[in-house]
């Protein structure tokens, strides 16, 4: 797999860049650090596993938005850990799962 362009409306080479640079420190994304005398540069490959299943836990539209609303006007500001672990809740929640955790 190869290095992936990302644009995203609003937001500049540098900050999408950074951010990839955060996802990878994570464990979400596989990126390349790219960075030269030029610039600051990071891109991602893929997703790994953990990043998998973050989206996974996201995918359905009624979780996703239980868990923005849960989360309020904070949501910019929580950790991706904190949403993840909302969603995996709330996913249990629906599967009439108990959540002890």
């Amino acid at each position: 797999m190869g290095l992936l362009d990302i644009e995203v409306d609003n937001f500049s080479k540098e900050q999408i860049s950074y951010h990839v640079k955060l996802l990878a420190e994570a464990g979400y994304l596989d990126a390349k650090d790219l960075i030269t005398k030029d610039g600051f540069e990071w891109k991602p490959v893929g997703l790994t596993w953990l990043g998998h299943e973050f989206l996974d836990a996201a995918r359905d539209n009624t979780v996703w938005n239980k868990a923005k609303k849960s989360i309020g006007s904070k949501l910019a500001s929580t950790s991706i850990e904190v949403i993840k672990a909302l969603l995996i809740s709330l996913c249990k929640q629906g599967l009439g799962i108990e959540d002890h955790s």
